[in-house]
């Protein structure tokens, strides 16, 4: 159930990228080398997902790839359209995920700023 409904949320990402109150595309970009040094440092609890869209980004780059175009042409890359809008999706998810992740601890700790977000000068979200 739980993979079922983090799948949903990955696809539903890809639309709520452009609702407003949430992160920009620029915003969820520049978090993603944040996100991973976080996820490795053992901070932020994102190894499988990040694992996940690795594997994902792995595979549509891969020769492997290629046997599906090559043996049932359309039917081969609708399998890379929805790996790519899968992927696209997970990773928007996650950075919003990471992001709000990001504003809860510098919530927790006093004089810290989160990149990209205004603060009201003594280190908390404004």
């Amino acid at each position: 159930m739980v993979g079922t409904l983090r799948r949903r949320m990955a696809w539903t990402a890809l639309l709520r990228v452009f609702k407003p109150g949430t992160p920009g595309l620029g915003k969820r970009i520049a978090a993603i080398p944040r996100m991973i040094a976080a996820t490795m440092r053992g901070q932020y609890d994102g190894k499988s997902r990040l694992a996940m869209t690795a594997v994902a980004g792995m595979y549509i780059v891969s020769p492997v790839d290629v046997v599906p175009e090559a043996v049932f042409l359309l039917l081969g890359l609708v399998d890379d359209a929805a790996v790519v809008a899968w992927l696209a999706g997970a990773i928007l998810d996650e950075t919003e995920r990471f992001l709000e992740w990001e504003r809860q601890q510098a919530m927790t700790i006093p004089g810290q700023s989160v990149p990209g977000f205004p603060s009201d000068g003594r280190g908390r979200p404004a």
